[in-house]
């Protein structure tokens, strides 16, 4: 089982990006799908979580700016960013508690991190 993260970028103050996580391999289900993101010098802290059944949990410092969805018939957790501010520089990370087809357990996994510049 992996995650694969995609989506970061160089942007402006105010502007958008769209991040993109998707799971593979020996999956049986998805728990709980979430971004975290680490800025330089900073610890990792929790951006946005989203359940199984959908309902979702922000950070205070995002809320009204971000949302988080998923599709569950592919595997897949999306970040939408809007009104990016420089603070949110850092590099997003996606996790999910996954149940492996095979033996049933659940196990969390992170994506490799995907680098999200605000910068004018």
């Amino acid at each position: 089982v992996q995650l694969q993260a995609s989506g970061g970028g160089l942007v402006q103050p105010g502007g958008s990006l769209r991040l993109s996580c998707a799971a593979s391999g020996s999956i049986f289900s998805i728990n709980n799908m979430g971004w975290y993101r680490q800025a330089p010098g900073k610890q990792r802290e929790l951006v946005a979580l989203i359940t199984s059944g959908g309902s979702t949990n922000y950070a205070d410092s995002v809320k009204g700016r971000f949302t988080i969805s998923r599709d569950n018939v592919n595997n897949t957790v999306y970040l939408q960013m809007n009104s990016l501010k420089p603070e949110d520089t850092a590099v997003y990370y996606c996790n999910a508690y996954i149940v492996g087809r095979y033996q049933r357990l659940r196990e969390n996994y992170w994506g490799q991190g995907t680098l999200v510049t605000v910068s004018s």
